[in-house]
């Protein structure tokens, strides 16, 4: 099934050992003066174990003004190669094959990370930013050719095996590829020729500086899906140019900070949704084209090398969730690998926060050295309540470490409530990681015991050593009157399938449950309507989750009232206010109650000082907290 992506490869002079790659993606895992920490190494070095092709790391600043990021990589100062050259040499220590991304963010940056004003091709404030950006001169035009140049040199240096210049993503050398961002009317702006001046005198500097043998990588967004921007025809002819200048190879990427849900795409985004523009790339150059773009698994990689679409496939939130994917595609062990679920919750959601890189699904990442499973020194007896994501990663890591494992759930299957998350439009994905956990349980050995709640009778009848409880959460139920009429539903009931409901629905509560319930109940051809009590529904929902949620209830016309109170829910209607004034919806077949929910603890505090060891999990029901269940787990299981 899987041979293409396996097949050796080369660009330019550089030899890769097979056709995957991890593209460069921000981390935040340097120190602030661009220097590598060990964190930031071992994160690239367990790639290197993993059996990638070619790794890319995250975007290198090319002096102390360029970086988007307070922790990003740099390479503007000799004093900064030493460091990477210890990522290097770790990385070569495995066979692997690495490249650093140099790039300047342009406008795409805030003075309250650089110190100074932004800068750009034109004066022309960034959507995203908020900041007027200064326009270049030609000297400093000149000037920051000459610096990538320098950065690219210091990589060759450093032990890098390639450079990556950085064209994409609304960056500096977008900025002036691009009509979107670039109004000069001088050598560097106008004309598709004059546009590309900046990236293609990048190139003949760094080729200047680096030498004949040393691969050149460029970057580039084929579409930015911005009015104005960047459209494939007109980066099929800036590829040629760039090959002409002298890259050896093209990654095909798209969008820009505006468009980030094209940038980094959630689960809503299909998968290679952008391999048809790599594809276009490819027909225009005789150098190799890099595809990305929601492409996830091994096996949709080696199709798209089949359909002769791209040489090499970028496959970056996938090497999040499993940096052991070559590895494990190799061996034939697809079902073991953990599977990107496209909920982009730990990668670009905590990077705009301005956090570091983590992800739901494996709380190893970024965290290589401090969750290392090791042997337990005493083997236990170890009992977990709750099967659900949070109970099933504390069963694997206990069972890992070679204790007997219990896992007890209430229901007749196991995920809880992430069963349900999955159930909802562009959710089906989550299913991936409840069976690649069901997959773990059943290789180590778990015992596994459905339709039995772990009670005080188990407990002292069984004996165990140390008790880990992760029972979740239960719907929170709003004391509004008539919320007990037979006619007001559950969320979770209506997404377990276990109540149905009429033609017309309205869904108390806007959040993320309440919003993906309504999408779920309009896609099936219900007219809903939603009531929040704040301003905005789904407040603290993932910018580009939230995006396609909002375009999905857009397009099947839900109706979306916030900044309400429900006062009374009738028979056949519900009552809530507005603006001071109450309102009434009538012809209500059904009302879905989704406000929050509330943890249920009453087992911790009915075993405290009957066992050992009682360790109790927060809030795992809640899909927007998934990331700290799954880690909070993953610590339960290496405390006992």
């Amino acid at each position: 099934m899987l041979k293409k992506i396996f097949e050796p490869f080369k660009i330019g002079k550089l030899e890769l050992k097979n056709r995957l790659v991890v593209p460069a993606m921000v981390t935040n895992y340097c120190n602030e003066d661009g220097t590598a920490t060990e964190r930031y190494i071992a994160y690239h070095e367990a790639k290197a174990k993993g059996g990638w092709g070619l790794i890319i790391t995250e975007n290198y600043g090319i002096d102390e003004y360029s970086r988007g990021f307070d922790r990003a990589p740099g390479l503007w100062s000799d004093d900064q190669i030493e460091s990477h050259a210890k990522l290097t040499e770790r990385v070569h220590q495995h066979g692997g094959k690495i490249a650093a991304q140099i790039y300047h963010a342009g406008r795409q940056t805030g003075s309250h990370i650089t110190g100074v004003q932004p800068i750009a091709p034109s004066p022309i404030e960034d959507p995203t930013i908020g900041e007027t950006p200064r326009e270049l001169t030609i000297a400093e035009i000149k000037e920051i050719i000459e610096k990538f140049g320098d950065a690219a040199l210091r990589a060759k240096k450093a032990g890098f095996d390639a450079v990556e210049i950085h064209g994409a993503h609304g960056y500096l050398i977008n900025q002036f590829l691009s009509p979107f961002s670039n109004k000069r009317t001088d050598e560097y702006g106008g004309t598709i020729m004059n546009r590309t001046r900046f990236a293609v005198e990048i190139v003949e500097n760094v080729r200047k500086k680096v030498g004949e043998d040393f691969p050149i990588l460029f970057r580039i967004s084929t579409d930015e899906f911005v009015e104005g921007g960047l459209t494939i025809e007109d980066t099929k002819v800036i590829a040629r140019i760039l090959e002409q200048a002298g890259i050896d190879a093209i990654h095909c990427s798209t969008g820009v900070y505006k468009t980030m849900h094209y940038v980094i795409q959630p689960a809503a985004v299909p998968h290679g949704f952008s391999v048809h523009l790599a594809a276009e790339i490819k027909k225009v150059v005789s150098i190799p084209v890099i595809a990305v773009g929601r492409i996830n698994d091994p096996l949709i990689a080696e199709s798209v090398l089949l359909s002769d679409k791209a040489d090499l496939i970028s496959m970056g939130r996938a090497s999040l969730a499993d940096p052991e994917l070559p590895n494990k595609a190799k061996e034939g062990k697809l079902d073991d690998i953990i599977p990107c679920i496209g909920c982009v919750q730990g990668c670009i959601g905590r990077i705009i926060k301005g956090l570091d890189v983590r992800c739901l699904v494996n709380p190893l990442t970024g965290k290589e050295k401090e969750f290392a499973v090791e042997p337990a020194k005493e083997k236990k007896k170890v009992f977990v309540a709750g099967g659900g994501i949070a109970g099933m990663q504390s069963a694997i890591i206990a069972a890992k470490r070679g204790h007997e494992v219990h896992l007890y759930e209430k229901d007749d299957k196991l995920g809880g409530q992430w069963l349900l998350a999955a159930v909802p439009p562009s959710k089906g994905e989550l299913t991936g990681f409840t069976l690649w956990q069901k997959t773990q349980l059943e290789k180590l050995g778990v015992h596994v015991h459905l339709n039995t709640e772990l009670n005080e009778n188990i407990v002292e009848n069984e004996r165990p050593d140390a008790v880990i409880i992760a029972t979740g959460a239960k719907p929170f139920v709003p004391n509004i009157p008539g919320v007990n009429l037979p006619e007001v539903v559950l969320a979770n009931d209506v997404l377990a399938g276990k109540k149905d409901v009429g033609e017309s629905v309205v869904v108390v509560g806007g959040g993320l449950v309440g919003a993906e319930t309504a999408a779920h109940l309009a896609n099936h051809g219900k007219k809903v309507v939603i009531i929040e009590m704040q301003k905005e529904i789904v407040k603290d929902g993932e910018p580009a989750v939230k995006h396609f949620l909002l375009k999905d209830l857009q397009e099947h016309h839900v109706e979306i009232i916030t900044s309400a109170i429900v006062k009374e829910i009738k028979q056949g209607s519900i009552t809530f206010e507005k603006d001071n004034v109450l309102r009434e919806i009538g012809d209500v077949d059904n009302v879905v109650i989704a406000v929050g929910s509330k943890p249920e603890n009453a087992l911790a505090e009915k075993l405290q000082g009957k066992v050992e060891k009682v360790i109790t999990i927060g809030d795992a029901l809640k899909v927007r907290k998934a990331l700290e269940a799954v880690e909070e787990g993953y610590s339960a299981g290496l405390a006992v």
